[in-house]
């Protein structure tokens, strides 16, 4: 029987799947370094999302904070919230990675 309130899923899955360890080598032939591609490419998009998130919620500062504020400020928590039920940057590194969307390259390998 199926479903007809199925909801779309994501793009990029919210939640840890286990990952066949040959189909993240195979643009480098070496784990290691592609899991050193995967961990940068996680720690900018981090950055990014810590910096927009940062950007919203300072709009919503003020230079001194009373009970009835922390209740009123409902727009505040939402932006909290989108960006937790958000993919961690790790699975979205990932999947970047898996579909060839990270430009990397080797000087190392490049050398020879």
């Amino acid at each position: 029987m199926s479903n007809n309130n199925e909801i779309a899923k994501p793009t990029v899955s919210s939640t840890t799947i286990t990952r066949d360890l040959r189909t993240l080598d195979t643009t480098t032939d070496n784990i290691y370094e592609s899991l050193v591609i995967i961990s940068k490419r996680a720690n900018q998009i981090a950055a990014n999302m810590k910096e927009e998130l940062h950007g919203k919620l300072a709009e919503f500062a003020s230079s001194n904070d009373n009970l009835e504020e922390i209740f009123e400020n409902r727009e505040q928590i939402e932006i909290s919230k989108h960006y937790e039920r958000m993919p961690k940057p790790s699975l979205v590194a990932i999947d970047e990675f898996v579909h060839g969307k990270v430009y990397h390259r080797n000087p190392a390998k490049e050398q020879k």
